[in-house]
């Protein structure tokens, strides 16, 4: 049901969006072991992270039709390419694992003003 400002839900959104970051979180655990501790599979870890990450950016603009042209949407844009680059470039796993960290906690906490400021 719309509201005035453009947005949009529906009855288990939150539900669902909640349901897919925990299986993103596990994706993160996943890439964590692969990059500190060279266990595991990086390309099995980051498609969980990719499929459940793509599921909460897909609730996310349906939502808010203005996401992508929002910090927020851009930056999420950015992070996914980023992760896939980490999955890939084996010798530049670590330093964009700690840069990707940073910047997706940096962006997540930002106050809205910062998150949902509309870039174009």
């Amino acid at each position: 049901m719309p509201k005035d400002d453009g947005h949009r839900d529906f009855p288990g959104r939150g539900l669902l969006i909640n349901v897919l970051r925990v299986f993103h979180i596990a994706g993160l655990a996943g890439i964590s072991a692969v990059v500190l501790a060279d266990a595991g599979s990086a390309e099995r870890w980051g498609a969980l992270m990719l499929v459940s990450g793509l599921g909460i950016v897909a609730l996310d603009a349906w939502a808010n039709p203005a996401y992508f042209r929002q910090a927020k949407g851009l930056g999420t844009l950015l992070k996914i390419a980023l992760v896939g680059l980490l999955v890939l470039w084996e010798p530049g796993r670590l330093p964009l694992f700690w840069f990707v960290l940073a910047f997706s906690v940096a962006l997540s906490h930002a106050p809205g003003r910062y998150r949902h400021r509309q870039l174009f």
